[in-house]
């Protein structure tokens, strides 16, 4: 034997075959609410998706649903929403550029870090759920990476982190206030700038905006009642609109719903609701008040409300839609309604002037919707403003060309931001020889309006979106 070397022990005879080894066990499959936010972010990022339509599918396909689906929709939601504050927090834990991450690495990264700073969810169950997320998506070579930066961010919670990040609240107000609300700095801006508030009201805003907002259903005027709604939907009545109704948020599949597939009820906001009516609540000079027309309808929802109201006033509305696509979701839904549907362009429509009533509801930046579109707020630019603004001034010379002396133009849009507000409509009458009548009495009930003679409703005080409506009637001598 060789010194210092120790000899083996020989082996025991074999007393029969050797066992079989056991092949490795196979990982638990991923948790299918985060599997699902994980594929529905993925495609917000990838195709332009919205998740508030990809979501509810994809939910119905994988047979998810209870405390699942809610989750999913917490997760997908709130991720979405607050991607601005997470990756900030994401590039203090980084030792490269964001920009530099890859795309579907970040999309788990911002989950992780989604769940470790707003939700209950305990530190070691968001990073090993997500490890195991990305991991399955892109291979073991990035877990590591993806495990160490979600270590870093469960190392502080949400406060410590902003106080850290977050503008000086001296200094700089609205970046600091814009941080913490998770909104980009642009559109706290321009909230400001329509509240005339850079201090508490302005941060009541953004927080409201900031949270999942409460389910709004429309009872079909004529069809059913908001209090039959409300009783058969496990709703409330809604404070405002006659046709409203409000259930919490999370309350499900609403495709499913038996008022909903009844086509007795159809989602729709209540501020939407409220600018609806108020178009037809202005009085029109003359006897004559039989032709409605709007000129922005797609995908329908006021064309809806409307069409209903013809309907019982004796009334028939024309409904302008250029795009194919939504010219077929608004000819759906007002199926047996006094609503004619016209696939032209709003601006050069063709159609006979001498409508009584107009309504433009036109296209706009969107910036009153954000809580309900969450990715919304990170693909809007201040670019887009300058454009959409044009558009709608055309759209509105448009409806006083089509309007005849007397009657009335409603100009409605889902956003706060002035120059698509005041300013648009303000020039358009200018130009088109109509008078600006003071909308606020037509939204009875309503408090917190503000000195006229416009209105704009707000999530913090109305617990709508922040619709814009301005009122006015052409003058028997008007100019086109």
């Amino acid at each position: 034997m060789t010194p210092g070397r120790e000899r083996r022990p020989s082996r025991p005879p074999r007393k029969g075959p050797a066992p079989r080894k056991e092949s490795p066990r196979k990982p638990p499959a991923t948790d299918p609410a985060r599997r699902a936010a994980l594929d529905v972010l993925r495609a917000v990022r990838e195709r332009d998706a919205y998740a508030n339509l990809t979501l509810p599918e994809m939910l119905r396909n994988r047979r998810i649903s209870g405390r699942d689906a809610a989750f999913a929709t917490e997760l997908t939601y709130g991720t979405a929403r607050a991607q601005g504050l997470l990756d900030a927090v994401l590039a203090a834990c980084l030792d490269r550029p964001l920009a530099k991450v890859d795309a579907s690495v970040l999309d788990g990264l911002r989950l992780g870090a989604y769940q470790l700073l707003r939700t209950r969810t305990p530190p070691h169950a968001a990073v090993t759920s997500t490890v195991d997320l990305v991991r399955e998506d892109g291979g073991s070579h990035v877990a590591g990476f993806v495990n160490a930066v979600l270590r870093k961010v469960s190392e502080k919670d949400e406060e410590a982190w902003l106080a850290e990040l977050a503008p000086d609240p001296d200094t700089d107000p609205i970046g600091n206030l814009a941080l913490r609300t998770a909104h980009p700095r642009w559109v706290a801006r321009s909230f400001a700038e329509a509240l005339g508030d850079k201090g508490p009201e302005l941060e009541a805003a953004l927080r409201a905006d900031d949270a999942r907002p409460e389910v709004h259903l429309l009872a079909k005027p004529g069809e059913i009642s908001a209090d039959e709604l409300a009783a058969i939907a496990g709703g409330d009545v809604a404070p405002y609109s006659p046709y409203g109704v409000h259930l919490p948020s999370g309350s499900g599949d609403l495709a499913e719903s038996e008022p909903i597939r009844e086509r007795l009820a159809i989602v729709q906001d209540e501020g939407s609701q409220l600018t609806a009516i108020a178009a037809t609540r202005v009085p029109v000079e003359g006897d004559q008040d039989a032709r409605w027309l709007d000129l922005c309808a797609g995908p329908g929802g006021k064309a809806v409300l409307l069409g209903s109201l013809a309907l019982l006033s004796g009334a028939t509305l024309d409904a302008v839609e250029q795009a194919p696509h939504r010219a077929r979701l608004v000819e759906r839904v007002v199926e047996g309604l006094p609503v004619t549907v016209h696939e032209v362009d709003g601006r050069e429509s063709g159609l006979e002037p001498g409508y009584d009533r107009v309504l433009v509801d036109a296209p706009c930046s969107g910036l009153g919707a954000l809580r309900r579109r969450p990715e919304a707020r990170w693909r809007r630019q201040p670019s887009d403003v300058p454009e959409l603004s044009r558009l709608q001034g055309e759209l509105l010379a448009s409806a006083f060309r089509l309007v005849r002396p007397g009657g009335v133009v409603a100009y409605v849009v889902c956003s706060p931001h002035l120059a698509e507000t005041e300013g648009v409509i303000a020039e358009a009458a200018r130009r088109c020889g109509a008078d600006i009548i003071d909308a606020r009495e037509f939204f009875p009930g309503v408090p917190d309006l503000g000195a006229g003679p416009y209105v704009q409703l707000w999530p913090h005080r109305h617990g709508t979106d922040a619709m814009f409506c301005a009122m006015a009637r052409k003058r028997a001598d008007g100019r086109v």
